[in-house]
């Protein structure tokens, strides 16, 4: 969609060169650039190619019919709206409703007048940018839902849709697949002594260092408070170790100062696989990687521990 003050792409289908050239003399040039077709095939080629967010066509053409083609728009132009003008001598109105409910969003009869046919247009502009702006919005609101606000990483949502679907592909092609479940280590007591925008700089911190340090194949989220969970494909447990040490390496020396105090945090990791052609729900792999954590925190934190149930299928 062009921007408001950029001439907006109008497609005009008729296969007289007399009518096409009357359209084009009732809409400024300024307001809007114009598009020909002689035929409904040569209208279907040009609307695939520019997807032109006004049509204006003729009902009777050699080929196929405006309302034709407006159905073959309506079918294959499902992802933005497209403002469809039948023009027509027909005035019956049990047709020209027939029309309308074959998608038409408006319709103007022949002969008419320049000044009405600009202003139908003009409406027609008003209506695709406010569906426009809905798109905008919608997927800008499809993108928070799946989004964690503190730290712009996948939500808890969006990395259990993510995974269980590479959990499918891994068992239909038999590779490995790991969950991670990583935690802060004693993160209350840093809310507790320096506040809660010290503890959300801590975890925006963990999710820079996970983010630098993970390919962009593989996938991590925040699944709430300091709770992390990363997915990792495609490599054998000697990978993941040195993938998953790395993070926690990279976070242990990282210093923060509040209050004037230098302070470090660490972080705590349970890993889990899924061997390769086995079926796991992906509620079953965290669960073994919360386990794993589990372990870890008991064992003195700061230090990454594996959940043994079937690790040893697991080749990569």
């Amino acid at each position: 969609m062009p921007a408001s003050n950029s001439p907006l792409p109008v497609l005009v289908v008729d296969d007289s060169p007399v009518a096409r050239k009357i359209v084009e003399q009732s809409l400024p040039k300024d307001e809007y650039a114009l598009l020909s077709a002689s035929t409904g095939h040569q209208a279907e080629s040009i609307f695939a190619e520019h997807h032109p967010p006004i049509v204006i066509t003729d009902w009777l053409m050699p080929d196929i019919s405006g309302v034709e083609l407006c159905q073959k728009i309506r079918a294959e132009n499902t992802g933005h709206h497209t403002h469809v003008i039948l023009v027509t001598g027909v005035t019956e109105k049990d047709k020209v409703v027939g029309a309308l409910e074959a998608g038409a969003d408006d319709y103007v009869t022949k002969p008419f007048h320049p000044g009405e046919l600009l202003a139908r247009v003009r409406v027609g502009r008003r209506l695709v940018e406010q569906s426009q702006e809905i798109e905008t919005k919608n997927r800008m609101l499809e993108r928070l839902a799946l989004t964690d606000e503190l730290t712009s990483l996948p939500n808890r949502r969006a990395i259990e849709e993510w995974a269980s679907r590479q959990l499918n592909a891994a068992t239909r092609y038999e590779f490995s697949i790991w969950g991670i479940m990583a935690d802060l280590d004693r993160f209350k007591s840093i809310n507790d002594t320096y506040g809660h925008a010290a503890g959300d700089s801590v975890i925006r911190r963990f999710a820079e260092t996970i983010v630098g340090s993970m390919r962009h194949c593989d996938a991590a989220g925040r699944i709430g408070g300091e709770e992390f969970l990363l997915v990792i494909t495609h490599v054998d447990r000697a990978g993941v170790q040195i993938a998953v040490e790395r993070i926690r390496e990279r976070f242990s020396r990282q210093r923060f100062v509040f209050d004037g105090k230098e302070v470090t945090a660490t972080a705590s990791f349970g890993v889990a696989a899924a061997p390769p052609g086995e079926s796991l729900d992906f509620a079953e792999l965290v669960s073994r990687a919360d386990r794993a954590l589990y372990a870890a925190k008991n064992l003195g934190r700061n230090r990454v521990e594996f959940d043994e149930t079937e690790v040893s299928k697991t080749a990569g």
